[in-house]
């Protein structure tokens, strides 16, 4: 039988993460190349403690179905603790739960796109983004990242030439390069997105993962909030959870609760569950205090180890928090190839050219610190020095 596959995934790249991690399956090799957070932090008794809990005192309803919005008193969690962290009003009806936030930006893709509409993305964009925008067709209107965040004056320019749908963004250490928007970037971009009226979907899955410098505002706070907000357990509990989360008004919301009953009913109801039931009875403020001293270690090992070991002319980003950071490579030279030199050599990362809707990047590459310990770091960054070196650049 031959088959026919519907036209909206004729153009859906696959997860080149995902294909890259094949190649770094070896456990000879050093991967700097999955976005993972440190295993050894994960809080496995706190977890086995409340899954016990839950099940003891509350088995039959635990394990049945429940409401598409999601577990009430973990939805208050989430909303008390915007208020308490980033001075956000946000209630608990607007807070639905998601299979990660990676699914909440499939559901925003289903009710805000057509194809054809305007989206704009940072460039480098996050991986996941674009796959999950993409199979709605919209087109990709990309901006150039900086140290201090996009070009927001660029974004302006984009706004009046262009109809933009929605802007979606990583303001936070951003997933790849992690960068951070500065306060003025914040300031602008917000004064332009208010001035078109474009949708600002923050996603903002490392925004408690600061270890250096100063938190900042939420872009929420500059734009009354009209937004849209994801976020995550995944990096400050664990990622098998699969817990993320959409912040919307109620006009978003309503659509949203819609197309999250049509593509899987609730999210899991058993997660949702033992996961407040951790938070309830573990400080969870005390553990993400332990994540950001052991990534900012690692952060700093790897920071180090580059200035050692690598040339000059590479240049990096100067991440405060998040997980990522980012590798620029004189002008002619290929991520890929250094990629098939670094594998030789037992080391391996994430070319950059992918994180480019429109092409470009081929000089630049993503490293992971979080999943590998200081001297594991070291190691890796001198097998990629010794793999540059052997590229003859």
């Amino acid at each position: 039988m031959k088959l026919r596959f519907a036209e909206r995934m004729r153009d859906v790249p696959k997860s080149f993460i995902r294909e890259i991690l094949k190649a770094a399956a070896d456990p000879k090799i050093i991967s700097f190349a999955g976005g993972l957070p440190n295993p050894d932090l994960f809080p496995v008794e706190g977890v086995q403690e409340a899954c016990a809990k839950v099940l003891r005192d509350d088995g039959q309803n635990v394990l049945q179905y429940t409401t598409t919005e999601g577990y009430p008193p973990l939805r208050e969690f989430i909303a008390e603790r915007y208020r308490a962290k980033k001075g956000l009003a946000i209630r608990p009806d607007e807070i639905l739960i998601t299979n990660g936030s990676q699914q909440g930006l499939d559901l925003l893709g289903k009710i805000l796109l057509n194809e054809g509409d305007g989206a704009v993305i940072e460039k480098p964009g996050y991986l996941g983004a674009i796959q999950a925008l993409s199979i709605y067709k919209p087109v990709f209107h990309s901006i150039p990242l900086h140290d201090d965040g996009v070009d927001a004056s660029l974004a302006k320019r984009i706004f009046q030439k262009n109809p933009i749908q929605l802007f979606y963004s990583v303001p936070n250490f951003q997933n790849p390069s992690g960068v951070t928007y500065s306060k003025a970037v914040r300031e602008e971009l917000a004064a332009a997105l208010k001035e078109y009226g474009v949708l600002f979907v923050e996603d903002d899955p490392y925004g408690e993962l600061r270890f250096m410098g100063e938190d900042l505002p939420s872009m929420r706070n500059y734009l009354d909030g009209d937004s849209i907000l994801l976020g995550s357990f995944s990096k400050i509990v664990a990622p098998a959870f699969r817990m993320g989360w959409i912040c919307a008004g109620k006009e978003i919301m309503e659509k949203l609760v819609i197309a999250k009953q049509a593509a899987d009913l609730h999210s899991n109801s058993f997660s949702q569950r033992v996961l407040y039931q951790y938070l309830s009875d573990c400080n969870i403020d005390d553990h993400i205090a332990a994540i950001r001293c052991v990534y900012k270690n690692q952060r700093d090992a790897m920071a180090e180890s580059i200035d050692q070991y690598l040339p000059s002319e590479i240049q990096r980003t100067n991440p405060e928090g998040g997980m990522f950071l980012w590798l620029t490579l004189p002008d002619g030279a290929s991520s890929m190839m250094l990629f098939q030199a670094a594998v030789e050599r037992n080391v391996a990362f994430v070319p950059g050219y992918p994180f480019y809707v429109d092409g470009g990047g081929e000089n630049t590459l993503r490293l992971n610190y979080s999943n590998a310990d200081e001297s594991t770091i070291k190691e890796g960054i001198q097998r990629l020095a010794q793999a540059w070196v052997r590229m003859g650049l």
